[in-house]
């Protein structure tokens, strides 16, 4: 008789306690980990700051996977929320402009690159922020990992901040792609990088930040005893040759404290 009842009691016992686990949102930073109802919470909790990850799909060079600005941008976006507190990231923006089509230019000049208009990337961007801010978000801030298109997004803030008023604020911090271009430089200089290695595409220094989150996107051992690589390979002034995780550490905490940083001094004046 006990054995009779006791399944059925212990069944019901775990049917009563699965909403409960079911109910618990994911502990996540990423938006699109969340379903609306948890989203609608969190941000009537006062998570109200989204970071909108600016990425591209572009070559990079033989050692390179296409995908580097996206990866990058992505793992740098959750740790600057986590470093923040009481903020969310969006999707990655991976489609940006990157040169012609007809003729090819720029980045377009090797496969597998993707481009799309300026004006189209703007409008996306623009899109995206009043999207979020209909939902409740007060700070919207683009994080762009490319410097090709810095401009265009300055010029969408801009827009946002002026038809928004005082009902909210888009932002891009300078020091975000600063300190992975000039900063980042003239940390490796200090470790005995040289100028010529480091490089502005696909060099050393761009090499090592994607080792740094991302080295299974980084075909180490074809680089290390590859020839050495310049334009015609997709690689603009450096030499990835001598590129590791741990050099590429270095700018990476860079990027995110000094980010986190300037993001707490421009929401709290907010």
């Amino acid at each position: 008789m006990y054995c009779r009842f006791r399944l059925p009691l212990a069944c019901a016992a775990l049917l009563l306690a699965a909403p409960v686990v079911w109910a618990q949102a994911p502990k996540t930073v990423f938006l699109e980990d969340l379903t609306w109802t948890e989203l609608r919470d969190q941000v009537q909790a006062g998570k109200t700051t989204i970071l909108v990850p600016i990425g591209g799909t572009e070559q990079s060079g033989p050692y390179v996977a296409l995908g580097k600005h996206n990866a990058r941008v992505k793992v740098l976006s959750q740790r600057i929320a986590e470093g923040l507190g009481n903020t969310l990231v969006a999707p990655v923006i991976a489609y940006v402009p990157e040169g012609g089509t007809a003729p090819t230019s720029s980045h377009m000049r090797f496969p597998g690159t993707i481009t799309v208009p300026d004006e189209v990337f703007k409008k996306t961007l623009e899109s995206a922020a009043n999207s979020f801010k209909v939902h409740g978000f007060k700070n919207i801030v683009f994080l762009g990992d490319h410097g090709g298109y810095q401009k265009d997004i300055q010029q969408v803030v801009a827009q946002l901040n002026k038809s928004w008023g005082a009902t909210g604020q888009a932002l891009v911090p300078p020091v975000y792609y600063a300190t992975s271009s000039d900063g980042y430089a003239q940390i490796l200089r200090q470790h005995g990088i040289r100028d010529d290695e480091i490089g502005t595409h696909a060099g050393l220094a761009d090499t090592a930040l994607l080792m740094a989150v991302a080295p299974q996107m980084v075909r180490q051992d074809a680089m290390r005893s590859g020839p050495k690589v310049g334009q015609a390979d997709g690689v603009y002034g450096g030499d990835p040759h001598r590129a590791s995780a741990e050099l590429g550490q270095l700018g990476i905490d860079a990027i995110v404290s000094k980010t986190i940083q300037a993001l707490k001094t421009s929401t709290a004046a907010h």
